[in-house]
């Protein structure tokens, strides 16, 4: 099998999503078994304990409060809801939360549809989040719907970063443009822009140095990156995506609120949530930030990086 031959199966894609989230499925379907025992109606009793579920389960206070406000009326309306119900009613009320908090949107990028060539994505997160390897991975599922990719290694303040996704560009059949470590990071982007245009690539992903040293340097960096992309190609970046680590539950939370305040995310990526029982930070982080979360990572294999539907995601937590 080849390398791209791993994204073509949609069951095996469903047999990921569902073990990696396993960890998460388990620890709140046990809990919510424990909330409901016993109980014949949904009472202040159950709403109590499953607002203590969600919580504990990293979906945070203020979407946790929101999707309990929604269960509270429809057990105002309805009376005597059964506690056998609750999980089909959190399904639907967490799926149209996310619905509403993303715009609607589902699935990864939509190159085809933006009319514009190259489509530019520039990523952003902090260093050990995995956005060196989410990069390659999406790199390699563009490569396998047919789309020649290019990488631009503007993270110069690691030289593991540069060595790291010039990996990745073999693996994937992508190219590449580098400079020296130190390098300006700016000076990366528009070469590969200009490189790309001249190639006539389809998508060109930027990677960028993982640093929080602080957010007026941050949001600098961040702003003279996409000045000079503008140059070459004015609808440059057509993405601005955050990579998080799903795994730190709350941590997530903070590391979103810095990078939306330094630089305009559109999109997320949230990876390691095969780690820990933490796949309620997708819902929470979702709903807080109001931006599409585009990819999850439910795995360490290339093809465990998948587009996000959030009706399969809330589907597979709650079955």
């Amino acid at each position: 099998m080849g390398i791209f031959d791993i994204f073509k199966s949609k069951k095996k894609a469903s047999s990921d999503l569902e073990d990696g989230l396993q960890k998460t499925k388990e620890s709140v379907l046990q809990k919510i078994k424990k909330a409901v025992m016993g109980k014949s109606i949904v009472d202040a009793e159950v709403l109590d304990d499953l607002e203590e579920i969600l919580i504990t389960s990293d979906v945070g206070v203020d979407t946790t409060i929101s999707i309990i406000e929604r269960i509270e009326s429809r057990v105002a309306k309805d009376k005597y809801l059964s506690s056998d119900e609750l999980s089909n009613i959190l399904k639907e009320e967490i799926t149209n939360l996310l619905h509403e908090g993303a715009s609607g949107i589902d699935g990864g990028f939509d190159v085809e549809s933006s009319g514009t060539k190259p489509f530019v994505i520039m990523v952003v997160g902090v260093n050990g989040v995995g956005k060196t390897t989410t990069i390659g991975k999406l790199a390699a599922r563009f490569r396998a719907e047919g789309k020649s990719v290019m990488l631009g290694a503007a993270d110069t303040f690691r030289a593991a970063a540069i060595e790291q996704l010039a990996v990745w560009a073999e693996r994937s059949e992508s190219k590449i443009v580098k400079q020296s470590m130190g390098s300006d990071p700016a000076s990366v982007a528009f070469d590969t822009l200009t490189s790309a245009v001249s190639s006539g690539v389809d998508v060109v992903i930027i990677d960028t140095a993982g640093r929080l040293h602080n957010k007026i340097s941050l949001m600098n960096e961040l702003t003279k990156i996409k000045n000079v992309m503008k140059k070459v190609v004015d609808t440059a970046p057509n993405e601005v995506m955050l990579v998080l680590d799903g795994s730190t539950g709350q941590n997530a939370f903070e590391r979103a609120r810095q990078f939306t305040a330094a630089t305009d995310v559109t999109s997320l990526a949230i990876t390691k949530l095969d780690g820990k029982a933490k796949g309620g930070v997708v819902i929470g982080i979702s709903d807080q930030f109001k931006i599409p979360v585009r990819y999850i990572g439910v795995g360490e294999g290339i093809e465990h990086l998948q587009p996000f539907n959030r009706k399969d995601f809330v589907n597979t937590l709650f079955s």
